[in-house]
């Protein structure tokens, strides 16, 4: 008989609480966990389906080394002792930029990233490169500008709310907040809320809108321009909030004084009066904005995105109750960078900051393939698989092949893993203790540390388990004296106690922390994820302090003890800490403690954003008269996680969605194979004719293409993708916007 516990979903960044049914060693159903504070019970059809991500025929169980051109299996420590020395002298010779740490845990293991971070920066290395940096670098950067660090970005706070604007976001698909699809509809249901969406297509969510503007492809910026311009011609800003609140208003107003709003709006497809109506709506109303890759992935990305930002600045809804908030967290999930700061790395070849402390995964190939004394040599990737997940797969598969050492942490064997010189097995967000620190509640503070909830088969470790035998080998982590062992064994306060002791006596202890508490009260708990929980608990900053106070935590020295005992009293997870409503600009770190709008350097490019100059960019290439959406959310696709096809048997997962009325001009029908093209390559996929396409624009979903049991399943999108086709600010890709064309296969 099997039993009912208590986990989360790894398969999207919300982290729905689900009941997982254990028979056997396997997870044979999942539901949505009613008792969980945040997701309420809610669950989508992913999280039912999470069997398929956790038991499948291409987990791996054993490490494993490339020799001839095919995989032999290894011990743990031929693995550690041959990789640690090979990455040893590829760093000696050749310096620490020739070494980068690729990964940080994805949608659901985010532990990892304290191991790998540290590893690398122990060997001088600062090059990260994250899945963030794929798609939101512009927002945590635009956002941060504004409020003073790059991880204060806002989220709406819906809930307080009386309208929400959805630039495009497809939230009924996508979530990005907690239970999207719930909240939508009560939000479109409720006369006194106003649900807007600005998407191109009849998604999913604007059909349920109050008011929908098809926007043209690619027009975004533009129309964020032409907003702000009709605001503030019209006087509807917020005269008092820009008062009390903003600094470099007169800055950035000259930019949209006298520019031509009428002539934009027609240029993006739309009603001049119904634009001015929301704008209105937006400018006078409690209103609240969600942005996602609809605007991050799309022509002027970072442009648009800080553009959003003056827009909700002037409007008077950052850090308002109803508006754009700063949400509180346990740990911010990247660091604040200043590209200003000469002490910020740049990549070597294409010379890109880091943002949020991570660097772009579009630029890796060309750091690899530029012939230079620094490029990258040697890659550890981990939980990420850049030949599915990341634009231009032909140029990866180019640039891996010449790696001195590219070594792969993953549950599978991945396409990257097929690449690899040696491949990791690592546990799965369901065989560890792990959690993630995505931070998209207000003002709760949600977390949660999931526990084992099956046995792992083989011998897979912890990704920070494996760090930590790295760092072992490499002999970056100092002398641990046998009276910290001793304590570990025993109370929590007792090895506090003679940690403190030890990290006075050791000056490299603190900068290594994660791999002592690792080795010594992780070997105890049997897991290094769950040590560094108790470490990271023990010294959190007074702000989360604060908060945890006020959601009923006793203030003192015991604070983080209560806060690790409630979190494993809480399998289905809590709420750790509860921000101030009414105070939200307390979170602003600027210099001045006000809303920043005005970052000079961007002007020159927000100015060449008009009618005209637009007009003419976004004329057709008669090669590529269509524009290809590369990528799109639905129930059917999780990323790469879901590698068995089998959850999708029945289902039309992996087609091109096309407008009838480009169908019927192209001769093509519903069904059919067609051959798409781009300039960066074609694939063959199968067709499927619907009204929710918008005429001159076709869809592809990502996360397909994965090979299982041998065998290809659907079309990776990112083989019709350039790396260099990408924002020139944060190197986002612009996978929204790519020229295509169809034809009869």
């Amino acid at each position: 008989m099997g039993e009912w516990k208590k986990t989360g979903c790894v398969l999207c960044a919300q982290n729905c609480g689900i009941e997982a049914l254990v028979e056997g060693g396997r997870i044979v159903r999942a539901r949505g966990d009613r008792d969980n504070p945040r997701s309420k019970g809610y669950i989508c059809r992913k999280g039912v389906n999470v069997a398929f991500h956790q038991h499948h025929s291409g987990r791996l169980t054993h490490p494993l080394k490339k020799v001839g051109g095919s995989f032999e299996r290894i011990s743990w420590e031929q693995a550690f002792e041959e990789i640690a020395d090979k990455l040893k002298s590829i760093v000696d010779a050749h310096g620490p930029r020739s070494f980068a740490y690729m990964g940080g845990g994805g949608q659901g293991c985010h532990f990892e990233a304290a191991f790998g971070v540290r590893l690398m920066r122990a060997l001088g290395s600062r090059y990260h490169y994250s899945p963030l940096a794929q798609e939101l670098t512009g927002i945590f950067w635009a956002h941060g500008r504004a409020t003073g660090r790059q991880y204060l970005f806002t989220i709406p706070d819906e809930e307080r709310a009386e309208l929400l604007l959805a630039v495009g976001w497809n939230g009924m698909q996508s979530h990005q907040m907690p239970r999207a699809p719930l909240v939508l509809k009560e939000f479109s249901q409720n006369p006194d809320k106003l649900l807007i969406v600005i998407d191109p297509r009849r998604s999913e969510t604007a059909a349920i809108a109050d008011i929908h503007l098809p926007i043209r492809p690619g027009t975004d910026a533009l129309l964020a321009r032409a907003m702000i311009a009709i605001i503030l011609k019209e006087g509807w800003h917020n005269r008092d909030y820009i008062r009390d609140h903003v600094s470099g208003f007169d800055g950035i107003e000259p930019w949209f004084r006298g520019f031509d709003a009428k002539a934009a709006v027609k240029v993006c497809g739309l009603d001049y009066d119904q634009v001015r109506e929301v704008s209105r709506l937006f400018a006078t109303r409690k209103s609240c904005m969600h942005t996602d890759l609809g605007v991050y992935m799309n022509r002027h990305s970072t442009a648009a995105t800080y553009l959003d930002v003056i827009l909700m600045g002037i409007c008077g809804r950052i850090c308002v109750p109803g508006g754009n908030v700063i949400p509180g967290h346990l740990m911010p999930i990247g660091a604040h960078t200043d590209e200003r700061d000469p002490k910020n790395w740049r990549t070597v070849a294409t010379g890109f900051p880091a943002l949020m402390g991570v660097y772009p995964p579009n630029v890796m190939p060309e750091e690899i393939m530029r012939d230079n004394p620094q490029r990258l040599r040697a890659v550890i990737c981990s939980q990420s698989n850049p030949l599915r997940s990341y634009a231009d797969t032909a140029a990866y598969e180019q640039a891996f092949g010449r790696l001195d050492l590219l070594v792969t942490c993953e549950l599978a064997m991945t396409e990257t893993a097929q690449l690899s010189h040696y491949v990791l097995p690592a546990r799965s967000g369901y065989e560890s203790w792990d959690g993630t620190f995505f931070a998209w509640t207000f003002p709760e503070i949600y977390f949660q540390m999931r526990r084992p909830i099956v046995e792992p088969v083989g011998d897979p470790l912890e990704v920070s388990q494996i760090m930590t035998g790295l760092a072992d080998r490499l002999g970056i982590i100092p002398a641990i004296p046998q009276s910290l062992f001793e304590a570990a064994k025993k109370d929590h306060l007792t090895f506090g106690m003679e940690l403190m002791q030890y990290a006075q006596s050791e000056p490299s202890a603190l900068a290594n922390m994660p791999f002592v508490l690792a080795k010594t009260l992780g070997k105890e708990m049997g897991s290094a994820n769950l040590a560094a929980l108790w470490g990271l608990l023990q010294v959190a900053p007074k702000g989360f302090r604060k908060e945890a106070a006020r959601a009923g935590f006793k203030p003192g020295i015991t604070m983080g003890e209560e806060l690790f005992q409630a979190i494993l009293d809480h399998p289905g997870g809590l709420i750790i800490g509860q921000s101030d409503v009414e105070d939200n600009f307390a979170k602003v770190r600027t210099v001045d403690g006000r809303i920043n709008l005005h970052v000079p350097e961007m002007e020159s490019w927000i100015r060449s954003i008009d009618a005209a100059s637009e007009e003419e960019a976004l004329k057709p290439d008669p090669d590529y008269p269509l524009i290809l959406q590369a990528g799109r959310h639905m129930s059917m696709n999780a990323n790469t996680l879901m590698r068995d096809p089998s959850w999708n048997d029945g289902k039309r997962a992996c087609t091109l969605a096309m407008h009838p009325d480009d169908a019927r001009g192209l001769r093509l029908v519903d069904g059919q194979m067609v051959k798409i093209v781009t300039e960066a390559g074609e694939a063959e996929i199968e067709l499927e004719v619907t009204e929710a396409a918008r005429k001159g624009q076709v869809i592809i979903p990502h996360g397909f293409g994965l090979v299982h049991d041998g065998k290809t399943y659907g079309v990776n999108v990112n083989r019709l993708t350039r790396s260099t086709h990408r924002d020139p600010f944060a190197a986002t890709p612009l996978h929204r916007y790519i020229p295509c064309r169809v034809e009869t296969a």
